[in-house]
C-alpha cells in the first residue's frame, strides 16, 4: 500500500490533479467562510447550491434545460483556455485572449448579419479575426520584442470598441435595442446546428455542436503539442528563442504563428456562443467580456494540460451559474466570480504544490529502498 501512495505521488499527472482539488476546496472553503460572515443561516445551502447548480432545480426537464445552458457557456471557455494554454506552453501568455474573443464575436456576427453567411462560413471568420489579433501581438512580440501582456491588454480594448462600432450600426444591430438582431430569425442558416444534442436537454436549442467541437479541439491541441514536430519547435522557441534559432528554427514566425492560432481559438470559441443564439452582442457595452479571463482560470486549474482545460473549465461555469441561482436577498451572486478569483489566487501555488509532494514521494521512496535493502542484508 505504501509503494502504490508512493508511485501515485511519483506521478505528474497525479500530482497536478491534486493540486487542482487543493486549489478548489480552499477556494470554496473561504467562499464558505465569506458567504457565513454575510449570513451564517444560509451560508451552507448557499454554497451547495453553487456547487450543485443544474441538480437543485426541481424537475428532470429543468435540470436538463439548466446543464445544457452551462455547457453551452463551457464550450466558448474552454477554447478561450485552449487559445491561452497553446500559447502558454510555448512560453507566451495571450492576455489577449479577450480581445481575439471579442473581434471573433464580432466577425461571426456581422458575416451573418449584414452579408448572411451560413454558420460555417462564419466560424471561420471568427477564426480569421481572432488570429489576425493574435498576429499582431505576435509581430510585436517577434520584431519589437513588446510583451505579449501589454500588447495583449491593449487590443483588447481596441477590439472591445471596434467591434462596438462594426455592430453598432447598419444591418447588424436591433433598431429597438442596444443588442445585435437576433440570429434566429434575421438568419437562420448562421446558427450552429445541433445534430439532435438539443433533444437530449429539453429542446434547448442553445446545445448545438459547439460542444463535441470543442471537446475535439482540446484533443487536436493536446496531440499537436505533445505527438508532432510541430508542437515541438514551438515549445522549443518559447523555451529559448537564440537556442531555437542556433537549432535552425525560425523563432519569429513560431512566434507569429503561436498567437495566431491562439487568436483563432479564442475567436472560434466566441462564435461558438453567439451562433448558439444563447445571447447578442450588446454594441454599448464597456467592459471586457469576463470569457476570455476566465480562460486563464480554466487553463491552470486544469493543470495547464488541454484535456484538463475541459475538466476545469466545467467547473468554473458550473460554480459561475451556480452563484446566480443563490438568495440575491441575502447574498450577491458575484460570490462564485470571489470563488473564482480565489481558485486562480490558489493556482500560482500548484507549482508549490506539485514540488512539495514531489520531495515527499521521493523521501518515500529513498527510505523504502533503505528498508528494503536492509532486509536484502539480512
Amino acid at each position: 500500500m505504501k509503494n502504490r501512495k508512493g508511485s501515485l505521488l511519483e506521478s505528474e499527472g497525479f500530482r497536478t490533479f491534486l493540486s487542482s482539488m487543493i486549489c478548489i476546496l480552499v477556494g470554496l472553503l473561504i467562499g464558505w467562510v465569506v458567504l457565513t460572515i454575510i449570513n451564517p443561516s444560509g451560508s451552507g445551502e448557499a454554497i451547495i447550491t453553487i456547487l450543485l447548480n443544474f441538480l437543485t432545480k426541481s424537475t428532470g426537464p429543468a435540470r436538463l434545460k439548466a446543464l445544457g445552458n452551462t455547457l453551452a457557456k463551457t464550450a466558448p471557455l474552454l477554447m478561450c483556455a485552449l487559445s491561452i494554454c497553446f500559447c502558454y506552453k510555448t512560453g507566451l501568455f495571450n492576455i489577449g485572449a479577450a480581445g481575439q474573443y471579442e473581434v471573433g464575436a464580432g466577425a461571426a456576427l456581422y458575416a451573418a448579419l449584414a452579408w448572411n453567411w451560413p454558420w460555417y462560413l462564419c466560424l471561420l471568420f471568427a477564426a480569421a479575426a481572432g488570429a489576425l489579433l493574435g498576429a499582431i501581438s505576435g509581430a510585436l512580440k517577434a520584431y519589437r520584442n513588446v510583451n505579449e501582456v501589454i500588447s495583449g491588454i491593449m487590443l483588447n480594448w481596441i477590439g472591445l470598441y471596434f467591434v462596438n462600432m462594426i455592430l453598432g450600426s447598419g444591418a447588424p444591430k436591433d433598431s429597438a435595442s442596444p443588442y445585435t438582431k437576433k440570429l434566429a430569425s434575421a438568419n437562420a442558416s448562421a446558427v450552429l446546428p445541433s445534430l439532435g444534442l438539443d433533444k437530449l436537454f429539453a429542446n434547448n436549442r442553445t446545445v448545438t455542436i459547439a460542444i463535441p467541437l470543442s471537446i475535439l479541439f482540446a484533443i487536436l491541441i493536446s496531440v499537436v503539442l505533445n505527438r508532432t514536430r510541430f508542437g515541438y519547435e514551438l515549445k522549443a522557441t518559447g523555451y529559448n528563442r537564440e537556442a531555437a534559432r542556433y537549432a535552425g528554427m525560425k523563432e519569429k514566425k513560431n512566434v507569429i504563428l503561436t498567437l495566431a492560432i491562439g487568436g483563432a481559438l479564442a475567436g472560434i470559441g466566441a462564435a461558438f456562443l453567439f451562433l448558439s443564439t444563447y445571447q447578442e452582442w450588446s454594441t454599448t457595452q464597456t467592459s471586457v467580456p469576463a470569457m476570455g479571463f476566465n480562460g486563464i482560470a480554466a487553463t491552470f486549474l486544469g493543470g495547464l494540460s488541454p484535456i484538463g482545460s475541459i475538466f476545469a473549465s466545467f467547473f468554473i461555469q458550473q460554480i459561475t451559474d451556480g452563484g446566480s441561482l443563490i438568495d440575491k436577498a441575502i447574498y450577491p451572486s458575484q460570490i462564485s466570480d470571489l470563488i473564482s478569483s480565489i481558485i486562480i489566487y490558489l493556482c500560482g501555488f500548484v507549482g508549490f504544490f506539485r514540488f512539495m509532494m514531489k520531495q515527499h514521494a521521493a523521501i518515500r521512496r529513498e527510505k523504502n529502498d533503505g528498508e528494503k535493502k536492509k532486509e536484502e542484508e539480512k
